[in-house]
């Protein structure tokens, strides 16, 4: 039995954890905040559904979440660029993509944890390694164990352990995420002239929906409705029903954070200690992918472990296998999220109008390669 400490209660964290403790290894998972259970929701795409069911979750999170139907992408003034129907879509991945509350799917990932297994205010502050074990020491306690694995986020301690500073940036507009007791018919994506605001049904009576436009960095977080009203009071009137999604979101439901960006970790091992999700590939959120690429490299990993190989030798082979693919579906997020956000209407239509000549069928064979059950994105992946 091999015993690993992870950094991070995220979903690349609780998943690797439960896939890990499902082969008999003691796992300790140290968590910097207090309370995991807030947030908004989140959509899983059929490629974050197949990693779930290699860790054998995938049932439970389906039984839990909405299917999403028919998509409709508009520009800010109701021109529809795109529609793509349910079964088309079927067609493309394999089945539809998911959306649940991202509570839920947290108590999911931790519901076969054993006892004390989480701690939470337990943020890892420095690491140590003599090759063979792993120190990880927290404000309170020094934990020790055979291997380490980061899942702490975009401002990854344990990436900074393996690689040095790794520069942040702002990239230049907040995101506001909320479940909105409302339903709108159809699930759809709005954007153009720096605004971009997308809405997924969830069930009867409750739409997760997100939203993102350009905002001088801090000026969101603080104030966030009043931040969105303003950005969304600049909407022509065929898109001015969206503002009803936040006002019907109850401020529990309501995540606004500012978009920090940084490149992806040049070194995601080092002998026992590994970083995953976020911690190795921060994933902007166009593409909805963060979370299918953190369940991708925990199902990854927990296989190669399952296979018997070591954790140094598992974390070498992981980052083989999953760096190219990771690597380019981040630069795909950050060149969707810039071409959304650029700021003058003239420029953000032309480029609706380019993806409107776009074919549907070319375009959903590009999505397949990212999100289908077993999408390939060229070798090494």
């Amino acid at each position: 039995m091999t015993s690993f400490l992870i950094a991070g209660a995220g979903i690349a964290g609780l998943a690797t954890a439960h896939g890990l403790q499902g082969l008999g290894h003691d796992v300790v998972v140290l968590e910097e905040r207090a309370d995991t259970s807030s947030g908004a929701a989140i959509s899983l795409w059929p490629n974050a559904l197949a990693a779930l069911d290699g860790l054998a979750l995938g049932d439970a999170v389906r039984e839990a979440s909405s299917a999403v139907g028919t998509a409709v992408m508009r520009t800010p003034s109701g021109r529809v660029v795109r529609e793509v129907s349910a079964g088309r879509m079927v067609a493309a991945l394999g089945e539809p993509v998911r959306v649940i509350l991202r509570a839920d799917l947290m108590r999911i990932l931790a519901a076969d944890l054993g006892p004390g297994a989480v701690r939470p205010s337990s943020a890892v502050l420095d690491v140590a390694s003599d090759g063979a074990r792993v120190t990880a020491r927290t404000a309170d306690d020094v934990v020790v164990g055979d291997a380490l694995i980061g899942a702490d986020g975009t401002r990854s301690v344990i990436a900074r352990h393996l690689n040095g500073e790794l520069p942040q940036r702002y990239a230049g507009y907040p995101v506001w995420l909320g479940v909105a007791a409302t339903t709108p018919e159809t699930a759809g994506l709005t954007v153009g002239g720096g605004i971009e605001v997308g809405h997924l049904p969830m069930g009867a009576d409750a739409t997760y929906w997100f939203a993102a436009g350009r905002a001088p960095e801090g000026s969101a977080p603080p104030a966030p409705r009043a931040a969105l009203a303003r950005m969304l009071a600049a909407l022509p009137p065929a898109s001015a029903w969206l503002a009803g999604l936040p006002a019907a979101t109850p401020d529990e439901r309501l995540v606004c954070v500012d978009m920090v960006d940084r490149a992806p970790a040049p070194t995601w091992h080092r002998g026992p200690v590994c970083v995953i999700g976020d911690a190795a590939h921060p994933m902007r959120p166009h593409l909805g992918q963060g979370g299918g690429q953190a369940l991708e490299d925990a199902a990854a990993l927990v296989r190669l472990v399952a296979e018997g190989h070591p954790p140094a030798t598992a974390f070498a082979l992981l980052a083989d296998q999953r760096r190219r693919r990771a690597n380019r579906i981040v630069g795909l997020s950050r060149a969707v999220g810039r071409a959304a956000m650029i700021r003058a209407h003239l420029l953000g239509d032309i480029g609706l109008h380019l993806s409107r000549l776009l074919p549907t069928t070319p375009a959903l064979r590009v999505l397949a390669r990212v999100a289908a059950p077993h999408a390939q994105f060229g070798a090494g992946t």
